[in-house]
């Protein structure tokens, strides 16, 4: 606020002393300053002082006190104690001091003149460190597992006022000072405090608070100056900008009973049905509160358990789907701020939802501005230019044998799923962290220290994330997408695994899409490729995902990759559908796959919406197969033969599983209680009366449960409607043309 301060003396910014100054008996005149040793002039203008407030602020001396201002293009700066303004002298550069004959330093305000404008300020310089000496050894030592609260910008109140504290790990810089909106992106006057070896560099700034824009000017070794977003910035300027934002959160969450009863069962043995979302194309142009509106309850009426949302933190280039990151502590501001995305969050829960995130610890982009040589060295990436490149995507890869890399991602982790009530996170791209040679030729990778492909450190830091997630937030759940036969994925990491509680089984994904794509006359030839998963459908925790990867650069939607007319590739997309939703393992589909939309998706328009239009002549065949996955999740969710022994061998048998020939597949699955389902699936455009399957449980009727050639979802209405008696311990049931049937005890 610009001010006109009456008690101001002529020498300070020009005013005449006023009335209420006449008469009384002057203050002792300020002394002259010693001047400040020529180094640490040099090295405080220019941005390279270590310990900026020893030379600023006030410290009192022989004389007195010493009060030191650095004030750029200020015309002049006085001290106000009390009710007495007393002017500093001008050193040159924007440097103004005085000594002030006191016993001790007292509390204190500047005034600073631009020429006619004076504000009121107090002094970054007075304050003690407001970073904690525990924070600081944690931050040492990797252990800090809310490293948020200690790094970055935070709110608060320090020594009696409020303003922003500003934290940063900068090791190799040999000066860091604040720039933003503030100070008109001129970080001069606000050089940081380095905090001794921890690396971390700090500065609490009165006034600065919530929505102010800011970045962190880095003076490195080599005497060049970056100008660097804060790593732990929470909150972001909205892409192409780049600033980081101080924010604070004043949301009041209303999802308590969610939290308070999603841990009662392991996920592996509860219902787990996937929609797979790419927030800013779901419904393009909705902020977080304008899906807020419409995802729950999309979701909820299909029947889906939980939606995944594919990466939300910030990343520069919309055209990346959010897998390139710079922003890892902020939702992206393209669809609003964090407490806008925690009201989507808690949206989601209250209406039954779970909520899994993308989260990207692989890798992150090269740009200048963002965590690439942070601070003019290999920072969060490895020294080793042959191990920092990612191979694949042209980015860097973290540096996870360092201690504070590691921490910075695991406390990331922890972040999401306590700060935003995220009930867990699908992990990407493991597989090209686990391994030291992914995607590298011989003498592109050294071995570790046994001779091996693996990065111990990468296995070490996926351990410790898991670990530390798992007990810290109650029932949240982490995913490996992970495509090779790595051990233990989900093996609990007290037993050597990983830690992880799903993986995807992309070897499911990869065969049944295989299989499905070949013209029926050609599946027995790949019978194998639908029995195979259940060789090894037990050695890990398994989700069977349909993605975004799997309908996007020419792999085509999952109705146009069906061979056949257009009503024999939504059969078979339908028979697809009840094979996955019968299969051992957790559900994941994909948006717009649900109705059967048969272009790639598009990031810029996202689902095609106008197929499920009443008024779109052929919405019923779309509608269909949006119908029959409602009810997929519904009868899935009410069955717990489908869900509760997904992970244990003796809840699943085959009934029918080399009938090639037939095309047909046909298995049992069990619930705790041994009550079986039997799902019976036909990839034959033929009907095939009385076929003749084995069961052999002690059923005396079984009824079908679900068709996927029924009429309602857009089938020829080839169904079993009477309960089947079995004849001499066999099953004689009629089986529609590309179709799978759900049998249970009559």
């Amino acid at each position: 606020m610009a001010l006109r301060d009456p008690l101001l003396s002529e020498t300070a910014d020009g005013a005449r002393p006023s009335r209420r100054s006449r008469g009384r008996s002057p203050a002792p005149a300020p002394l002259q300053a010693a001047p400040l040793d020529p180094g640490d002039r040099e090295r405080l203008l220019s941005g390279r002082h270590h310990d900026p407030h020893a030379l600023l602020g006030a410290h009192p001396g022989p004389g007195g006190v010493t009060f030191r201002a650095l004030r750029p293009f200020a015309s002049g700066v006085s001290v106000v104690v009390g009710r007495r303004v007393t002017p500093l002298r001008s050193e040159g550069d924007g440097l103004f001091a005085a000594v002030l004959p006191l016993d001790a330093v007292p509390a204190y305000t500047l005034r600073v003149a631009y020429g006619d404008d004076v504000h009121k300020v107090h002094d970054p310089y007075r304050f003690l460190p407001a970073l904690g000496e525990l924070d600081l050894h944690l931050i040492g030592e990797g252990r800090h597992e809310q490293l948020w609260q200690a790094l970055g910008a935070r709110v608060m109140e320090h020594g009696g006022v409020t303003g922003t504290r500003f934290t940063v790990w900068a090791p190799n810089a040999e000066g860091v000072r604040v720039a933003g909106e503030f100070n008109h992106w001129d970080g001069t006057a606000f050089p940081m405090r380095s905090l001794g070896a921890s690396g971390v560099w700090e500065l609490f700034l009165p006034e600065v608070g919530e929505g102010a824009r800011y970045k962190f000017e880095i003076a490195t070794r080599h005497g060049t100056r970056l100008l660097k977003i804060d790593p732990m910035a929470r909150r972001t300027e909205t892409p192409p900008a780049t600033a980081s934002v101080v924010t604070a959160s004043d949301y009041a969450w209303g999802d308590a009973e969610w939290l308070a009863r999603r841990a009662e069962v392991p996920v592996h043995r509860a219902p787990f049905s996937v929609y797979e979302v790419h927030l800013p194309s779901w419904r393009p142009g909705l902020t977080y509160r304008g899906l807020a509106e419409q995802l729950p309850a999309y979701v909820k009426d299909l029947g889906f358990t939980h939606v995944e949302l594919m990466p939300v933190a910030e990343h520069p280039f919309g055209g990346s789907w959010g897998y390139q990151v710079t922003g890892f502590y902020a939702p992206t501001a393209r669809l609003g701020t964090p407490d806008d995305f925690k009201h989507l969050v808690d949206s989601l829960h209250r209406a039954g939802i779970g909520v899994i995130m993308d989260w990207v610890p692989a890798h992150f982009p090269k740009d200048d501005w963002a965590l690439a040589r942070y601070d003019g060295y290999p920072l969060y990436e490895p020294g080793d230019a042959r191990r920092a490149e990612h191979p694949d995507w042209g980015t860097y890869e973290f540096d996870l044998a360092r201690t504070e890399v590691r921490n910075f991602l695991v406390a990331n982790a922890v972040y999401w799923c306590e700060e935003f009530h995220i009930d867990g996170l699908r992990v990407d791209a493991v597989a090209s962290m686990l391994y030291l040679d992914y995607s590298r030729e011989d003498g592109q990778w050294e071995s570790n220290a046994h001779g091996g492909r693996a990065d111990l450190a990468a296995v070490a830091f996926l351990q410790e994330m898991n670990a530390t997630l798992y007990r810290r937030v109650p029932g949240v759940v982490t995913i490996a997408e992970e495509s090779t036969d790595w051990g233990g994925v989900t093996r609990p990491t007290d037993s050597g695994g990983l830690g992880f509680g799903l993986k995807w089984n992309m070897g499911w994904m990869h065969d049944s899409l295989e299989y499905m794509g070949k013209d029926p006359v050609h599946r027995k030839y790949h019978h194998d490729e639908m029995t195979f998963s259940m060789v090894y459908a037990y050695s890990e925790n398994y989700v069977l995902p349909i993605s975004h990867d799997e309908v996007v650069h020419g792999k085509q939607a999952l109705v146009s990759k069906m061979p056949g007319d257009w009503w024999q590739r939504r059969a078979n997309h339908r028979a697809y559908l009840g094979f996955m939703w019968a299969h051992p393992g957790k559900q994941l589909l994909f948006m717009g796959q649900e109705f059967a939309q048969g272009g790639e998706w598009s990031v810029e328009h996202g689902p095609e919406w106008w197929l499920t239009d009443p008024s779109y002549e052929a919405e019923p065949d779309h509608r269909g197969v949006r119908d029959l996955v409602r009810d997929l999740n519904g009868l899935y969710r009410r069955t717990p033969a489908l869900w509760q022994r997904d992970t244990d061998p003796g809840g699943f048998r085959w009934v029918s599983v080399d009938a090639g020939d037939d095309n047909v597949l046909a298995f049992l699955r069990y619930d705790d209680e041994g009550s079986p389902l039997l799902a019976v699936s036909h990839f034959s455009p033929a009907v095939r009366h009385d076929h003749r399957l084995a069961v052999g449980e002690d059923v005396a009727a079984w009824q079908e449960v679900l068709n996927t050639d029924a009429v309602a979802y857009g089938g020829g209405g080839v169904v079993n409607p009477d309960p089947v008696k079995p004849e001499e311990g066999s099953l004689r049931l009629t089986l529609p043309p590309l179709a799978t049937v759900w049998l249970r005890p009559a």
